[in-house]
């Protein structure tokens, strides 16, 4: 049996190399925590110029916040104001569930920047219901099963106002184009496009 003084200078044990391996492993497991702890972004601060202050108008309602320089108008109406009506579909602008109108225009609000309402009006589903009742759109989807999931109603309802205000709905031919860029996975198109032709006469006549 080999006298243990006689090893060279790199002769390992098997504990040794299990010991080491065990080390390596740990030092590897925290390298990336570490790593982005040191090359993280700056976080948002005043003092950094990364939030910007904004004051504008929401359903009618004067707000002012602080608010992340980066952030949708859609992450500052459902994570800071708790308007949760608009909602996040496909999150690049091609689905039609975020639409909210901006001084009476629509717009893909997760394409749109918080910073871009400023000094501006904001109106989400939540705001359209008048005193005495829904709003003449809301009670048409209603009426005519405009809805089934109800996933994309209150952005289809919001494009609708808007297709109407914009005068886009005086056949159902032009409807269907102006609405095309709201998607419906339910497949509800001849109830929404049955409930814009109701509203029609009511929107015009506000």
């Amino acid at each position: 049996m080999p006298d243990p003084q006689d090893r060279q200078p790199f002769d390992l044990t098997r504990r040794q190399v299990l010991e080491a391996g065990t080390i390596v492993s740990l030092t590897g497991a925290m390298l990336p925590t570490a790593a982005l702890a040191q090359h993280a972004g700056p976080q948002p601060s005043p003092e950094n110029g990364m939030t910007v202050h904004l004051s504008f108008r929401v359903n009618g309602r004067p707000t002012a916040l602080d608010v992340d320089a980066r952030a949708s108008l859609l992450d500052l109406l459902r994570e800071r104001l708790g308007l949760v009506g608009a909602k996040k579909g496909c999150d690049h602008g091609q689905c039609g569930a975020c639409t909210v109108h901006l001084d009476g225009r629509r717009v893909a609000s997760c394409l749109t920047m918080a910073a871009k309402a400023d000094g501006r009006d904001v109106t989400t589903i939540e705001g359209i219901a008048g005193a005495n009742g829904l709003h003449p759109m809301q009670q048409a989807f209603i009426d005519h099963d405009a809805l089934q999931c109800g996933y994309c109603t209150p952005g289809q309802i919001m494009a609708a106002i808007a297709c109407v205000k914009e005068g886009h709905a005086s056949t159902p031919e032009q409807i269907k184009e102006y609405m095309s860029g709201n998607i419906c996975r339910c497949g509800a198109y001849v109830g929404i496009v049955a409930a814009i032709e109701q509203a029609v006469p009511q929107i015009e006549r506000s």
